[in-house]
């Protein structure tokens, strides 16, 4: 099972190796085993093995690749070959873009945005694809979009991509329902 170093050490993927050791002293003294307040074997195991691997250049390479692989995994929901055109397409970019922003709203309500260029990468989208769903979202305020140009979900917006969520699991129920009859 793929572990997240980064979101361990709580960096950013663009941390330097100065950064990197100063968080990871401070992470250290408090998870390490011998503090009766805080401390946690588990934790303090899986933050050494983390900084090892991100002070290491060759390691880290070899360990961003992997990163840059398991985020697309985890967020990829078309596949560019096989993606639907016309308005079922839209349709399903829209709910891709939703489900994107909701999905890190939740996971990381203090950096709860999303580039274009992230959602490019994640949904395997071109981004003159997904120019119009944007615009789109962004006319009927279910997204916004900062001076910044990141994109956030609004609170219109976590209705809808609740409302999809919600319809995509009983579309799944009821899919096993009849499989199992």
């Amino acid at each position: 099972m793929f572990v997240d170093f980064y979101e361990a050490l709580q960096i950013s993927p663009n941390a330097d190796s100065d950064t990197i050791h100063r968080i990871y002293r401070i992470l250290a003294q408090r998870f390490h085993p011998d503090n009766q307040e805080t401390g946690s074997e588990e934790n303090f195991h899986g933050l050494t093995e983390a900084y090892h691997t991100l002070t290491d250049p060759e390691k880290r390479a070899a360990y961003d690749v992997q990163h840059r692989d398991a985020r697309r995994l985890t967020w990829r929901i078309f596949d560019q070959s096989t993606a639907p055109m016309g308005v079922d397409g839209e349709r399903r970019k829209r709910e891709g873009v939703l489900t994107l922003l909701y999905r890190k709203r939740v996971s990381e309500p203090e950096q709860p945005f999303l580039m274009l260029k992230d959602m490019e990468e994640l949904l395997g989208v071109p981004r003159e694809h997904l120019e119009f769903t944007v615009w789109y979202l962004r006319e009927s305020q279910l997204i916004q979009r900062g001076d910044n140009g990141r994109f956030t979900i609004t609170l219109k917006g976590v209705d809808e991509a609740e409302a999809v969520l919600e319809r995509k699991a009983g579309s799944v129920s009821l899919l096993t329902a009849r499989a199992s009859a």
